[in-house]
């Protein structure tokens, strides 16, 4: 598999250059979760890192990727579907009042 040397910005991470595995699109993962053991002996803190642009003073034909630390975590995935929606009802499906 191909790695990328990555740059990492915030956190404990910062100004370090880690080898990434890229995925078969060529692009590293969205988020890069490193977790780091508790000395104590209890639960690993997990730093978790968001992919974003790396800025250039160049056009590129290729997106070169940098990690962002994430202090806050990732937020949970959601679909993006109106039917996602609590108060949403799929379009075409009749209501079960209705029917």
């Amino acid at each position: 598999m191909k790695s990328e040397d990555t740059p990492f910005e915030g956190g404990p991470m910062d100004g370090r250059v880690l080898p990434v595995l890229l995925g078969v699109t060529g692009h590293p993962p969205k988020t890069y979760r490193i977790p780091v053991p508790d000395p104590d002996g209890g639960p690993p803190t997990v730093l978790v890192y968001r992919r974003v642009p790396r800025e250039e003073g160049r056009v590129r034909m290729t997106q070169r990727w940098k990690y962002e630390y994430a202090p806050e975590g990732v937020p949970p995935r959601r679909l993006n579907w109106p039917w996602s929606k609590p108060d949403a009802t799929p379009p075409g499906k009749p209501d079960d009042a209705d029917g």
